[in-house]
């Protein structure tokens, strides 16, 4: 399996862990009547450093783990070559421009939730999601392309 989509797939999953935690505690706030400023900040830091350290972190354990059960199949140990190619930079602009896209119209709810009387919390809430969701959306279209072959 290539490096670059292994790469894709521990991303998604981890911003997936991150939208699940996100959405939950969300609910919970939502659920005990209100959002409280305090609680929000606390968690909109949780949020962003749990997807930069998860990411980062899973990656690098994926990378050596993967390393590792390759040297023990074919019993040589060889330097791992990631290379990009033009296919595989075409991929990724293409993810990207799915990413943007979905994030753009996030921050077109969020500020039509303001526009609508909402709470600025709820838009900076939602803009939070929106950021998740876009990187999600980025990652499985990703993924599609690596499938399809384009």
């Amino acid at each position: 399996m290539p490096y670059q989509l292994v790469t894709i797939i521990v991303t998604l999953a981890s911003h997936l862990l991150v939208l699940v935690y996100y959405l939950i505690r969300m609910a919970g706030m939502l659920q005990d009547g209100e959002l409280v400023e305090s609680q929000v900040f606390i968690l909109w830091a949780i949020v962003i450093g749990a997807t930069i350290v998860i990411t980062i972190v899973s990656i690098i354990l994926t990378t050596i783990l993967l390393s590792i059960v390759r040297a023990v199949k074919t019993g040589t140990v060889e330097e791992d070559h990631f290379i990009v190619d033009e296919r595989d930079k075409l991929i990724d602009l293409k993810g990207e421009r799915v990413s943007y896209v979905a994030f753009s119209f996030g921050v077109f709810l969020s500020m039509l939730a303001f526009v609508l009387d909402q709470p600025p919390l709820v838009m900076f809430s939602l803009l939070i999601l929106a950021g998740i969701l876009g990187g999600i959306s980025g990652n499985i279209s990703k993924l599609y392309y690596y499938r399809r072959g384009a």
